[in-house]
């Protein structure tokens, strides 16, 4: 076993005996912290997620590039067309080719995901590092997430959206402020776990500051389990962006989004099933590809 770089004086007070100090993981296996955020997304499910996840990407980047109507052309004598050669998955209701609108809704949803489920998971992880660690706040912190969680997060939605309004902005709000609290408790459990290993308390008797401790040491440590919450959290927002637009208090019409497509051919599911069967393949798609993936990694992780 290799040791840190600590005196052997301050292994007698830590008391621990010389040469029996085991590093921080981070420093000791550097391998098994970030490895599985990688090898989970090639081997087994994790794969068969990373290949959905990709796919629906590569569409709403590239998709409307090669499509041969936009998102609002309205098309003569195109009402409600059943799937064919030229419109893939049908037309609406008012002559719109809904593959153009499904694959620009897919670039709507990876939007908002990509902007709000970091800047949740960023504002949870660093009050949740704080919080722990500077008494009395940890207990004002908890509260505040309990308050957040107290709410399901499409109760929260609709609040939110009748103070600020609907729009992107606000399903943005909405996704990373329900995703706070799940970072900060996630975080705070690592630290309250990992400050009590032995690596942590040699680095407390050598002189190591607080903030060395939570950065190079606790974080460092928690990265595998912050990756898995992250994919599933991807999952959730796509949900949640679906659901809100979906009940017409999300992203706001003319502008497409997968839920708002698959809401306008809910009055048409007996006589024109495919007007919804597009969006609701794509939403299926990404909520399964990100949870397979969170999957995948989190089985990878207890293998090591």
């Amino acid at each position: 076993m290799t040791t840190t770089d600590v005196s052997p004086d301050e292994t007698r007070v830590a008391g621990l005996d010389p040469g029996l100090v085991p590093e921080s993981p981070a420093d000791r296996d550097e391998f098994r912290v970030r490895a599985p955020l990688y090898r989970g997304l090639f081997r087994g499910t994790g794969l068969v997620g990373t290949i959905l996840v990709l796919a629906v990407v590569a569409a709403g980047l590239f998709g409307p590039l090669f499509v041969s109507y936009g998102a609002e052309q309205q098309i003569d004598g195109a009402y409600l067309l059943s799937p064919n050669a030229d419109h893939w998955f049908g037309t609406d209701d008012v002559n719109r080719d809904v593959l153009s609108r499904v694959l620009v809704g897919i670039r709507v949803d990876l939007l908002v995901i990509s902007i709000a489920v970091p800047v949740g998971a960023a504002i949870g992880t660093l009050v949740g590092l704080v919080a722990v660690s500077v008494r009395g706040l940890d207990a004002i912190a908890q509260r505040v997430f309990d308050v957040i969680l107290a709410f399901p997060a499409l109760i929260l939605g609709i609040a939110l959206t009748a103070i600020l309004g609907p729009g992107i902005v606000t399903v943005g709000i909405i996704i990373a402020i329900a995703e706070i609290p799940v970072f900060g408790r996630l975080v705070r459990t690592s630290v309250l776990r990992i400050r009590e290993q032995p690596y942590v308390e040699a680095a407390l008797v050598s002189g190591a500051s607080t903030p060395r401790i939570l950065f190079k040491h606790v974080l460092p440590n928690s990265v595998e389990a912050l990756g898995v919450q992250f994919a599933l959290s991807l999952s959730l927002g796509v949900f949640i962006e679906g659901a809100l637009s979906y009940l017409g208090i999300g992203v706001v019409p003319p502008t497409p989004s997968l839920g708002g497509v698959l809401a306008a051919g809910n009055g048409y599911l007996e006589t024109n099933p495919w007007f919804s069967i597009g969006p609701l393949i794509v939403i299926s798609a990404l909520v399964l590809g990100f949870y397979l993936i969170a999957q995948s990694i989190s089985n990878d992780r207890r293998n090591l």
